[in-house]
């Protein structure tokens, strides 16, 4: 018994200080760890005002956005940048598998990433990063100045004030005009491809 309790104790025990002292004091993605690791997903109906900016996608072609969410096609925002390694890669692979799961339908869709990193992510970046997640030709990723970044956060509610700090986020709207599903979280790829296709 006394070996058992011994075993226990070890197992629940802090880390010893050798290993604590090996460790980084800041890990700079730790909170995209801790917020990937949860799977509560909030859903709520908003309305937001595009704002009247011109921004670049990764073919290095100038986007206005105000004409380009005026559409009809179902719509899909989320907000990435190409050297996070947790909730960015996470949340543009849920939108890859969305792409697969509409197959021919994909194309009727508007699919927007959108940079919060534009100091570090230009066109040339997003393409790679594009690439890496084979996007097609409905999904664009944007960039610009921070300035412009920071704004188009801000409509959407999206700003933290650090990139870093960001949380998860879809946003979908039908057509336009219309109102904008919100989904805090991690939405499911399932989850997005239904609500599409009730847009469709």
């Amino acid at each position: 018994m006394p070996s058992l309790l011994t075993a226990l104790v070890l197992v629940i025990s802090p880390a010893s200080p050798a290993r604590a002292a090996s460790e980084p004091e800041h890990d700079p993605h730790a909170h995209h760890r801790m917020m990937a690791s949860s799977s509560t997903t909030e859903r709520s109906v908003v309305e937001y005002t595009i704002p009247d900016l011109t921004m670049l996608d990764q073919r290095g072609d100038r986007i206005p956005l105000s004409d380009f969410f005026d559409t009809d096609r179902p719509v899909m925002v989320n907000f990435i940048f190409t050297t996070c390694t947790a909730i960015c890669p996470m949340m543009t692979s849920i939108f890859q598998q969305v792409q697969k799961r509409l197959g021919d339908d994909a194309e009727k869709v508007l699919m927007v990433s959108v940079s919060i990193d534009p100091e570090h992510d230009s066109p040339e970046a997003l393409a790679k990063y594009a690439a890496q997640f084979r996007a097609g030709p409905q999904w664009y990723f944007l960039t610009g100045t921070l300035e412009q970044s920071i704004a188009v956060q801000k409509a959407f509610d999206a700003y933290s004030g650090d990139k870093m700090n960001h949380a998860p986020l879809t946003l979908m709207r039908g057509g336009s005009g219309g109102e904008w599903i919100r989904l805090d979280g991690f939405a499911s790829a399932a989850d997005l491809e239904r609500e599409c296709r009730t847009m469709l």
